[in-house]
This record gives structure tokens, sequence and C-alpha cells, in this order.
């Protein structure tokens, strides 16, 4: 009889994880399908399509939504790894209208080179969410929306603001580069086969045009203020492991300015250094060749008390030694990156 029971649970488990094409859906690949009808129109609303747009569409599954959106567009390019769902897809657009306008790519999302869309909308796997968050952003010509949903927390972290708990390094990166905003909130079971958490659908519109940031340095100094984003930046920035980081790229942005800087020199002027311009000691160290008074002056400045001496004396003369990463908002942290920038520090990895 246990043995029946157990057979009859696996048989109905199984059942609740097909839809009528008999398709098995499977949770290690993140593979739910919103079945709500209300939910996908309201999806397709919030999207504020045009007829003339292109819509790339990541995870159309078996094309709920994608068939919505067919309605209302020009276009819809729907990227799909699972190739049974592609043609599932393909099964339900042949000898309609809308054949000829969607295109469908099988193929990782995150190996897949895209192409000009208009917007995006997509109901992605959850494990995923961060690199396709930033590849789109990356994307070029910038699109206009994107309107995705996510793992609900994730979402309340892409939206989240200074002193929320949510607030991080996802929040304040996501934030320079664009608009973001909270939609709509989506029970677990309005999915096929349900997952274990809520959802959340969220508006992201890039910026246009962008900050004048790199980002590779905007993230390495972000990534260490989040290090522990509750302690004070002064805090923060006396750890050994902390300042190591720090010293080592001023150590190398010095020395590549050196560098330069010997590369400008003339024929004559590389002449009168003789064998000092092959010191490449005095090049790592960061000397640009003046007297011994200065360079002692410099080797002095990168000994380790004092080169934790100037970090925290930009901190303090910024305002920002007694600040918690949680509370700082973004124009907050472009300062503090100007005023190391300008110092001659760096973050980029």
């Amino acid at each position: 009889m246990a043995g029946g029971k157990e057979r009859k649970s696996k048989h109905t488990a199984a059942a609740g994880q097909r839809f009528q094409g008999g398709i098995q859906f499977l949770k290690t690949k993140g593979q739910h399908i919103l079945k709500n009808p209300l939910i996908v129109q309201s999806i397709v609303q919030k999207a504020g399509l045009k007829s003339t747009d292109i819509v790339l569409e990541i995870g159309p599954g078996t094309g709920n939504l994608t068939m919505k959106l067919l309605e209302v567009v020009k276009k819809v390019i729907a990227v799909e790894l699972d190739p049974r769902m592609v043609l599932e897809l393909q099964r339900r657009v042949q000898g309609t209208s809308y054949s000829s306008h969607l295109q469908v790519i099988q193929g990782d999302i995150l190996k897949t080179q895209l192409p000009y869309f208009d917007v995006c909308v997509a109901n992605i796997p959850y494990q995923i969410s961060s690199p396709i968050t930033f590849k789109l952003l990356s994307h070029r010509p910038i699109f206009r929306c994107a309107i995705i949903m996510f793992q609900r927390e994730f979402a309340m972290r892409l939206v989240a603001r200074p002193g929320d708990p949510l607030f991080c390094r996802l929040s304040v990166n996501t934030q320079l580069l664009a608009r973001v905003s909270h939609l709509l909130k989506v029970g677990k079971n309005n999915f096929r086969p349900p997952p274990k958490v809520d959802s959340s659908v969220v508006r992201i519109e890039p910026k246009h045009p962008l900050p004048s940031v790199s980002f590779k340095e905007w993230d390495g100094l972000i990534r260490l203020c989040f290090n522990r984003k509750n302690k004070t930046l002064g805090a923060i920035f006396r750890q050994k492991t902390v300042l190591s980081s720090i010293e080592k790229r001023y150590r190398t942005h010095q020395s590549l300015q050196d560098s330069e800087q010997m590369q400008k020199l003339d024929g004559e002027d590389i002449v009168m250094l003789g064998d000092v311009s092959n010191d490449t000691s005095m090049a790592i160290e960061g000397c640009d060749y003046q007297d011994m008074d200065t360079l002692e002056d410099e080797a002095d400045l990168q000994a380790p008390s004092s080169f934790k001496d100037k970090v925290l004396g930009i901190l303090k003369e910024g305002g920002f030694e007694d600040k918690r990463s949680s509370k700082l908002t973004q124009d907050d942290f472009l300062r503090l990156l100007d005023i190391f920038n300008n110092a001659g520090f760096f973050f980029a990895s």
C-alpha cells in the first residue's frame, strides 16, 4: 500500500508539471509558465507598446505572452533555450497571420548576440536575473524599456532606495544606468508549476544620456563600499584587505602614469636620464625622477600607515568618514568617486 501511494504521489506531481500539449516543465531550468491571462494582459498593457515596435522576448516558454504581444506589435524576437518550447511556439503561429511576425532564436540568452529591439519583455529563469539585467543595460543601441518578471526579493533590491533594508550594490549599479520602477506583484500560484516564491514585474528604462563615468571604475568603488554596508566608510577603508587592494591599484596607476611621461620625453631628455631610465624598480615605485628629497617624501607617503592616513584623509575632507553606504545617494557615490580619482586613486579591476 505504501508503495502504491508513493507511485500515485509521483504521478500526480508529474501531471502537475505538464501543460495541455504534454510538455513537462523543468524546475531545474527555471521553467515556470505564466498561466493567468489577466496578468499576461496587464504586462502587455504596462509595457506601453506601439504598433511599430520590435519586441525582444526572453524565455517565451509555450507562448502565452508571445501571442498577446504579436497582437499589438510589428515583430517579436523570441529567444528560447529549450528546443521543445521552440517547436511549441512555431506550432502555435503556424497557419496564422502572426507567423511572419515572429522570429525564434534557439539559444542561451547570455551567449546570444542580441539584435535591435525597442522593448524587452521577459519572464526569465530567476537564477540568471543579474547577468541578464546587465547584459540588457550594456546593449546598444539603447532600447526604450524592459518589462521583466523577477523573483520578488530580487525585484525589490532593484528598486530599493537609500535607507531601505534591501538597498545594496545591485540597487546602486542598476540605478546608475537606468530608472527602475515596480509595476506588479505576481503570486506564485499564477505559474505552472508554481515556484517557491512570489514574483514581481519591474520596468527598467535605460538612462539617456548615460552618466559620464566608467562603469568598471564605479563598480570597483561600490564593491568596496558595500563590503559591510552598515559600517561607516571610515571603518571599511581601515580594513587591511581594502587598503591593500586600493594601494595595489594606486601603485599600478602611478606606474602607468610614469610610463606615459617617459614616452613623452624627447630623445635629448632620455639621454640625460642615462641608466636611470632603465631602473624598473624606480618606475614601479611611481618615481618621477625629481630630486632625492622629493623621492624620500613620496616613499614616506607609500608607507602603510601613511597610505592609510591619506585614504582616511580623503574620506574626512569629503565628509564621508562617518557615512554609511546604505544611506548614500547616487550623487553621494559619484562625488566620492570623483574626489578619490582627483587624488589619484582608482578602483577598476
